[in-house]
């Protein structure tokens, strides 16, 4: 994949290109992590040179870089599972195999994230939902049922004396609360569908996540099912 678009940086178009990152990218992929989530966020939870060698080598679709110039400014990674295999067990580690995508299944049904990031300069700028749109464009492309992933809550430690995990969900779709992560969620048309316990050391979310489902409106069961036996 390649396009470019215009965002707009301070009342500015903007040329970016979207594309996917290669093994020639990891260096400025790493920049992104350290730009992104300076200390005291912890440096060993940033992207290591060999688990985005592995992006690249087991599933280079779900592999995506957004380039301003020649600066990476935003990426996005993602695997295919198969929805059998994280309805058990639904912890960020477990689903990604602690980023490595090790677990990457060729044939699964859904697309899942494993993070999107992007530097706080093009923050508010589009480029995380050009990210978003274009891996649908991959679902589509791949001809898959479903994104889904998880997303953090980090306003719900304010509210966890007054709701549970879902209802500080449902509170934010009703418009009563604005919580950074599930409303731009919510702006790129992810829907929610759960919540999960336990989803990532995280104090701001208390380690709960928002389950958030993109549905591939273009899926022909069908096709898809003679793709797997082809497959086989």
């Amino acid at each position: 994949m390649r396009k470019e678009l215009f965002v707009y940086a301070s009342g500015k178009p903007e040329r970016i290109a979207i594309r996917n990152y290669t093994a020639d990218d990891i260096a400025g992929l790493i920049a992104i992590q350290q730009e992104s989530f300076p200390p005291p966020f912890p440096s060993e939870l940033w992207w290591k040179e060999e688990q985005l060698l592995e992006h690249v080598t087991r599933f280079p679709e779900g592999a995506l870089v957004a380039q301003a110039g020649n600066r990476l400014i935003g990426s996005m990674t993602g695997l295919r599972v198969n929805s059998a295999t994280i309805a058990a067990d639904h912890r960020w580690e477990a689903v990604t195999d602690n980023g490595y995508i090790r677990n990457h299944n060729p044939q699964g049904d859904t697309l899942y994230v494993v993070d999107i990031c992007v530097i706080p300069e093009y923050r508010k700028y589009g480029v995380g939902k050009w990210l978003m749109q274009s891996m649908y464009e991959v679902v589509v492309q791949l001809g898959i049922p479903r994104l889904l992933g998880g997303g953090r809550l980090p306003g719900y430690h304010r509210y966890a004396d007054q709701c549970t995990a879902w209802e500080y969900v449902e509170r934010v779709i009703a418009g009563e609360l604005n919580d950074s992560v599930l409303s731009f969620l919510l702006r790129c048309g992810r829907m929610p569908v759960g919540v999960a316990e336990r989803y990532l050391e995280d104090e701001e979310s208390l380690h709960y996540a928002a389950l958030m489902e993109w549905k591939n409106p273009f899926y022909q069961k069908d096709a898809f099912e003679a793709s797997q036996l082809h497959n086989l």
